[in-house]
């Protein structure tokens, strides 16, 4: 199948590990020149070469976007030569915040991370695809975003993610601008939530284990953890000239979650 996407530029915010770091190697793979935005400059210098490096048309960007402005000001110099025409936000954490009376201050950078920065880039980023009549725009949200389970600050925060894909999905339809959500279930990452080696779970392997089992008993039929590159070839698809109908898309990809 021919996706139609060569030579695209494609912005992936979030991009130095786990799935932006996947969706990054599977949009290059494509022929896609690609630019990440993430904090850790050394991880993604790596990557980048890994890609065939800027010779083949990738770049990075390394920037904390959760500073005052940052989103706005990386946007800002991405585009000063040329426009995306591709956006992958895969920004999006707990950020360890999961008491449901947490203070405001609390919800509201839980917000900024998996939301706000999305909402405040793509303001800058829509008029360029608007006038080209042609664009992409995904978002990675969360399952949790449905099923409310865990943090009540993410599962609020991806709820509204969702909302929002449906409601700028609307908007930008009659421009030829598809915007989707993809929501992953539980995912193992290194480092992450589901690493039996990471520093808040080799505390306790045997209690981590435990409720890792229970978990995938009672919450996923697959029975087991997803990978990275599970999702990353639903994001290269919702990016394609094949899915001129499906504004606003909102797509469950979660191991059959109960």
């Amino acid at each position: 199948m021919d996706l139609g996407i060569k030579n695209k530029r494609v912005l992936i915010t979030g991009s130095s590990q786990g799935i932006g770091y996947a969706i990054a190697k599977a949009f290059a793979k494509e022929g896609c020149r690609v630019c990440l935005i993430a904090r850790r400059k050394e991880e993604l210098q790596k990557l980048v070469e890994e890609l065939g490096g800027e010779t083949a048309g990738h770049s990075y960007y390394s920037v904390d976007l959760m500073q005052p402005n940052a989103p706005t000001k990386a946007v800002q110099e991405l585009t000063k030569h040329e426009s995306f025409d591709i956006v992958v936000h895969n920004l999006g954490g707990t950020l360890n915040t999961k008491d449901p009376l947490a203070p405001m201050d609390a919800w509201q950078k839980v917000w900024q991370f998996n939301v706000g920065i999305a909402i405040e880039m793509n303001a800058l980023l829509v008029p360029f695809m608007q006038r080209k009549k042609w664009g992409r725009i995904i978002h990675i949200s969360s399952i949790s975003g449905e099923s409310l389970r865990g943090s009540a600050s993410y599962g609020c925060a991806k709820a509204y993610l969702n909302a929002y894909t449906k409601c700028l999905g609307r908007f930008v339809a009659p421009y030829n601008i598809i915007v989707s959500a993809l929501l992953p279930g539980a995912i193992y990452a290194e480092g992450g939530h589901w690493d039996e080696n990471a520093p808040h779970n080799v505390i306790d392997k045997e209690a981590f284990f435990k409720k890792r089992s229970d978990f995938l008993r009672h919450h996923h039929a697959i029975g087991r953890l997803g990978l990275a590159e599970e999702i990353a070839p639903f994001a290269v698809f919702m990016a394609s000239n094949q899915v001129t109908f499906a504004s606003g898309s909102i797509i469950p990809i979660d191991g059959g979650t109960m």
